[in-house]
């Protein structure tokens, strides 16, 4: 099959492109990033150096490609965070309909179908195509966020990385990482990217006549389960996850003059995690859970963690 994989080298890209390389497939990886272009032909792939935000560009590149699977990176510079979603997802409806791409595989999120903001999966509703939506829940990946918080804080938060100075006077101090409202006792699954790709691969060799959705996990516990296992792989069993209210958290947003509709819609989409309904919408899909375990995770986390 000819396959194009969007996400440049990314926690899921990469090691999807060698999944679906080793099984014999042609891909084609698009990426953003020029320097990234000799990484991706060393792992057998064709590089294809455009952004998603250009139609031209992305229909070019589906054009008679057998399956796509499609991302939006998110993007906190953008004011208005469900405006770029939904702009980036119109690109895609529109390339791939010129395309004329019969089996997508878009990575969404857990909770997606819960912020107004964050839903863009019905925009490919209309394409005569065989649709597949990929729902992980929450990246073992982003603990690496929380890497500063831990060594000066010894706690964990909502992995946010700052890049906005008065959050970071507010809130962690010189840690440069923002608590979250979600946390503590809450409970959560969580994914490794490798278990997402391994997912995506499957997804992409099926072609279903109906749109599907799949979930996608690893491990559920509470994050200060969560937080102990990290915290042991370190050195520091004790560590806990900080939960801030929504209230807190807006108030820390708006003070570090982060825009408004961007603040809200990333306090909504913590508060849906916080208020167990992505738990539940999980837990009705019944899907299998992953290989890869926290505790895995937890040991290749600690050499970061050691080398930084």
């Amino acid at each position: 099959m000819k396959i194009i994989v969007t996400g440049s080298l990314g926690n899921i890209s990469q090691p999807l492109t060698e999944i679906l390389i080793a099984q014999g497939h042609a891909v084609t990886v698009v990426s953003s990033d020029p320097k990234k272009q000799a990484a991706i032909e060393n792992l057998g792939a064709t590089s294809a150096i455009g952004s998603i935000s250009d139609v031209r560009f992305l229909i070019n590149i589906f054009k008679d490609a057998d399956a796509v699977y499609a991302m939006i990176p998110l993007s906190f510079s953008e004011p208005d965070l469900g405006d770029y979603l939904h702009r980036m997802a119109q690109n895609y409806a529109q390339a791939l309909k010129e395309a004329s791409t019969k089996r997508i595989v878009l990575l969404s999120g857990w909770a997606a179908d819960l912020v107004k903001a964050e839903n863009v999966e019905h925009i490919l509703d209309k394409l005569d195509a065989s649709i597949t939506i990929m729902r992980p829940a929450a990246f073992y990946t982003n603990f690496y966020q929380s890497i500063d918080l831990i060594k000066g804080k010894g706690f964990i938060g909502k992995f946010l990385t700052l890049r906005y100075s008065g959050l970071r006077a507010l809130l962690s101090g010189k840690t440069g990482l923002l608590m979250g409202n979600y946390g503590g006792e809450d409970r959560i699954v969580f994914v490794s990217p490798k278990d997402i790709a391994d997912a995506v691969a499957e997804e992409l060799r099926l072609l279903p006549k109906e749109k599907t959705i799949r979930y996608v996990g690893s491990e559920e516990m509470t994050c200060n389960e969560a937080a102990k296992i990290i915290g042991t792989a370190v050195g520091k069993p004790w560590l806990k996850w900080v939960l801030l209210s929504d209230k807190e958290m807006l108030q820390g947003l708006k003070m570090a003059k982060v825009p408004e509709k961007l603040a809200e819609t990333l306090v909504e989409m913590q508060a849906a995690m916080h208020s167990g309904k992505t738990l539940e919408n999980f837990h009705r899909s019944k899907p299998k859970m992953g290989k890869v375990k926290l505790a895995d995770f937890a040991k290749e986390f600690a050499a970061a963690y050691h080398k930084k």
